[in-house]
C-alpha cells in the first residue's frame, strides 16, 4: 500500500509541479508580482499530496516567526525544503547553487528571491551572497538556512557548517531554530504514513559568540531527533 501511495504521489505532485514551474516562467515574463502566489500554491499542493496521498500528518508546535529573522532548520529530507514557502511569508532560502541550473525553475527561484550558496567559489561569491541576504532583510523577509549544509541521516546530529556562524555575525539577526523529524516518513523512495512535526524553538538574540550560538542552535534543531550518531555540537 505504501508503494502505491508513493507512486500516486510522484505522479500527481511532480506532474503538478511541472505545470506550476511553467506558470512561474510565464509569471516572471508577463507579471512578476504573480510569481509569489504561484510559489505559495506549489507549497500548498505539496502539502495536499503529502497528507491525502501519502497519509502523512503535519504538525506545528509553536509560533512561526514573521519578518526579518534568520531561521535555522533541521534538514532530514526534501520535505521541509519544499514546504518552506507554505510555512513562511515570502521566505528567502539559502539553496545550493546547483539547483539554480534547473531549466525554468532556476531563473524563477532567483526572481523569487532565493539565495544561491556556492561553498567553493571564494570571497567574491560570499560577498554577493551577503549582499542578496541583506537586500531580502530590507524587504522584510525571513531568511531560511539549513545550517547542517545538506540533508542528514535520521538520528544523526552533525556539526553545523562553519558558514552559519559567519552569516549570523554579519547579518546581525536573531535566530529562530526549528526542529523537524521528516526523515522517517518522507526520506525514502517509498514514503510511509505517519506524522511530521515542526518544533519551533525560542528566539536566540543576535550578537552571541560563535561557540554559544552554534551550541544553542545545535540543541534546538535536534530536539525531535534521538541520537544514533553524534559527531559533535559544533564545527571545529
Amino acid at each position: 500500500m505504501a508503494a502505491l501511495r508513493s507512486l500516486a504521489f510522484y505522479v500527481l505532485f511532480y506532474g503538478g509541479s511541472v505545470l506550476l514551474v511553467l506558470a512561474s516562467v510565464v509569471a516572471v515574463i508577463a507579471r512578476p508580482r504573480a510569481l509569489r502566489p504561484v510559489v505559495a500554491k506549489w507549497g500548498a499542493w505539496h502539502l495536499w499530496c503529502t497528507q491525502n496521498l501519502l497519509g502523512i500528518r503535519v504538525v506545528l508546535e509553536g509560533a512561526l516567526p514573521e519578518g526579518p529573522v534568520l531561521v535555522a532548520m533541521k534538514h532530514e529530507s526534501i520535505f521541509e525544503a519544499i514546504d518552506t514557502p507554505r510555512l513562511f511569508t515570502d521566505p528567502a532560502v539559502f539553496a545550493k547553487q546547483e539547483l539554480f541550473r534547473i531549466p525554468g525553475w532556476g531563473h524563477s527561484a532567483l526572481v523569487y528571491g532565493l539565495i544561491p550558496v556556492a561553498r567553493e567559489e571564494g570571497a567574491k561569491t560570499l560577498r554577493q551572497m551577503l549582499a542578496l541576504a541583506k537586500q531580502r532583510v530590507e524587504e522584510g523577509r525571513p531568511l531560511v538556512i539549513f545550517p547542517e549544509g545538506t540533508r542528514v541521516e535520521i538520528g544523526t546530529q552533525p556539526p553545523l557548517q562553519a558558514g552559519f556562524a559567519g552569516l549570523y555575525k554579519l547579518l546581525r539577526l536573531p535566530v529562530v531554530p526549528i526542529a523537524v523529524d521528516s526523515g522517517r516518513a518522507y526520506h525514502h523512495v517509498v514514503k510511509l504514513p505517519g506524522q511530521i512535526t515542526y518544533k519551533v524553538g525560542e528566539l536566540i538574540p543576535a550578537g552571541l559568540q560563535r561557540e554559544e550560538i552554534e551550541a544553542r542552535v545545535h540543541v534546538a534543531i535536534n530536539a525531535l531527533n534521538p541520537v544514533l550518531s553524534d559527531p559533535g555540537p559544533s564545527h571545529p
